[in-house]
């Protein structure tokens, strides 16, 4: 051989190629594995995707064609028989509790099935609380609505400032004129609260011959206009 270095390259890369090929021929089916899947991983993904969309806008539609119905009793008879699960259970309970014209006992037990079903997210059991507690009014006692509210009133929950409103109203109810003005002020110094929240909280300390207190920036307000809330 004229070029004895080349040849021994040529043969090991031959070597190299031999041993790669065999390699593939032993393990490529693993590779193949997992290109199919990847592929088929996303593939599900994009199809779970679909279908809890198309079955979100199947429920959505239902519901809004059973509001659209007349009189009270189709209304509530339609919203009834549509199909759902989930989070959506939760969802026809609530519309099943807030139709104008609904029954109130009817709308009052479907709210205490929610409120009673654990498997539901808890934010939809707190609003059925306080949807409750707001439509059964004086038929149940005070301290019942109360007890039922401040379950809720705590922080981290989402309809926390809801519910300390409502139990300031509670105390205008019972009389005790002095601690519910005390109550709508430290609702109207909370930073979670609402402007519209805080508007109607000042409107009834006034009602009551109080004084609204000065507010604070709302949580976000401060930064919004570029006040240094430190």
């Amino acid at each position: 051989m004229s070029n004895p270095d080349s040849f021994i390259s040529e043969v090991t890369d031959e070597v190299r190629r031999d041993r790669l090929f065999a390699m593939f021929r032993k393990y490529g089916w693993i590779g193949g594995l997992l290109v199919i899947g990847v592929v088929g991983g996303a593939a599900y993904t994009e199809w779970s995707k679909a279908r809890e969309a198309a079955r979100a806008q199947s429920f959505g539609d239902a519901m809004l064609d059973a509001v659209d119905l007349g009189a009270p009793e189709d209304r509530a008879e339609a919203i009834a028989s549509v199909p759902a699960d989930e989070g959506q259970v939760a969802l026809k309970q609530l519309m099943l509790a807030t139709d104008a014209g609904s029954d109130k006992a009817a709308a009052l037990k479907a709210l205490d099935v929610l409120i009673a079903d654990q498997a539901q997210p808890q934010i939809y059991r707190d609003l059925a609380t306080l949807r409750r507690v707001m439509l059964v009014g004086k038929d149940q006692p005070i301290a019942d609505r109360r007890a039922a509210l401040e379950s809720i009133a705590v922080p981290g929950r989402a309809f926390r400032t809801l519910a300390a409103e409502q139990l300031a109203y509670l105390l205008v109810e019972d009389g005790k004129t002095d601690e519910a003005i005390a109550a709508l002020a430290a609702l109207m110094q909370d930073q979670d609260a609402p402007q519209g929240m805080r508007q109607r909280a000042g409107q009834m300390i006034t009602a009551l011959g109080g004084t609204p207190p000065e507010t604070v920036p709302a949580a976000g307000a401060a930064a919004d206009l570029g006040v240094d809330a430190g």
